[in-house]
């Protein structure tokens, strides 16, 4: 036979193979209208293991069983996700409106200049904003009601990730309810001004380090971290002599500060998005982006499986990466963001399908992603 003719023999198989699952689909959903009945749970992890134990001893060739393995696997995964579907259409999470308008109680991390206040005034104008020592201070305030809604960065687009933002995330029960994006621009300032060979020591919060690297190992300025860009220049401020810091050239115009140099991040264009949270779950009606905390198990095809499900419901990963649980494991936390609505059936079904399969599972919000 020529190349053609393989492939017509394929494209022939295909169209068996496209027939039998949707058979196979049919009596999942009648599956589903059972276990509806009967109240049982779609997941039936010893069912599961049955039929790949099953699978694999049909094989008949050593060398394929995985991939028949595999192949099955997702057939049962797309079929969870049906069953879910149709179990699941009334379902969903309580929440309420966002009420950035009338909140009377809002905070950050740092003091005034501080790029998190800029990002509070985006979300709230010109209200009053109280400044915390530490964003675990921050988190700690909102979970306990002390304050209505708590501005955090998350990303930036030049250093990568806030890491700490994320692990309280893990630990503090609140919600993301807003997200907004600032544009960065970072300074070298001082309380007196001098050439750059003469600064002694550069004081900011490590990202704005990790955002400026080029232009301080360019210069052979020696860094040391603080806790806040803003608070390092207030700092630097009231310490004088040869130390400077990284900050916004509006806090070093506040402050009264020499601006020794501008534009010392390493792009240009430096942004960093900035989480609001609050106590309870808050859906704002544009929010079209869903964020997520879960783990996987230790087993082959884990993570796989976990990107299937958002493909068979037609949810787009718009950001995943893990930080490690920190109880001496190697283990590690999944942060995901995708598109959808928490009002979508489909979101709906998804959800419920993670919160039952997976060892740990959170809905951390939701936000508009504009």
């Amino acid at each position: 036979m020529d190349l053609q003719q393989l492939r017509d023999g394929i494209d022939s198989i295909d169209s068996e193979i496209l027939g039998l699952f949707m058979k196979r689909m049919e009596l999942c959903k009648d599956v589903a209208e059972y276990k509806r009945i009967h109240s049982l749970p779609v997941f039936q992890g010893g069912r599961e293991q049955q039929v790949i134990d099953r699978i694999k001893a049909q094989t008949g060739d050593s060398e394929l069983e995985n991939g028949t393995a595999a192949l099955f696997t997702t057939i049962m995964d797309i079929s969870k996700c049906l069953q879910n579907k149709k179990l699941l259409a009334g379902g969903g999470y309580d929440f309420s409106l966002p009420d950035f308008e009338n909140a009377a109680r809002i905070g950050c991390q740092g003091t005034t200049g501080a790029n998190s206040e800029a990002a509070a005034k985006m979300i709230f104008g010109d209200k009053p904003i109280s400044f915390y020592r530490s964003f675990e201070d921050v988190f700690r305030a909102v979970q306990s009601g002390e304050l209505d809604y708590g501005v955090l960065p998350v990303h930036n687009s030049t250093a990568g990730s806030v890491d700490s933002t994320y692990d309280l995330m893990a630990k503090y029960s609140v919600y993301i309810v807003r997200e907004v994006c600032v544009e960065i621009n970072h300074c070298l300032a001082a309380a007196e001004d001098m050439p750059l060979s003469e600064v002694e020591c550069v004081y900011s919060h490590k990202q704005a380090l990790a955002q400026c690297s080029d232009f301080l190992t360019g210069n052979s300025l020696r860094t040391s971290e603080y806790g806040n860009t803003a608070t390092a220049a207030a700092m630097v401020k009231e310490k004088g002599g040869k130390s400077a810091a990284i900050c916004s050239v509006d806090c070093a115009r506040k402050l009264g500060l020499h601006i020794l140099a501008e534009h010392v991040a390493d792009c240009s264009l430096n942004r960093t998005r900035f989480v609001c949270i609050a106590r309870d779950l808050q859906v704002d009606p544009a929010s079209d982006s869903i964020a997520l905390m879960l783990r996987i198990p230790h087993t082959e095809g884990s993570l796989y499986r976990l990107l299937t499900r958002f493909y068979v419901n037609g949810m787009n990963l718009v950001r995943i990466e893990n930080r490690p649980i920190k109880d001496g494991s190697f283990d590690v936390m999944f942060y995901l963001d995708f598109s959808g609505k928490l009002t979508d059936p489909n979101v709906k079904a998804l959800m419920n399908d993670l919160a039952e399969n997976l060892e740990s599972f959170r809905c951390l919000g939701t936000y508009s992603s504009n």
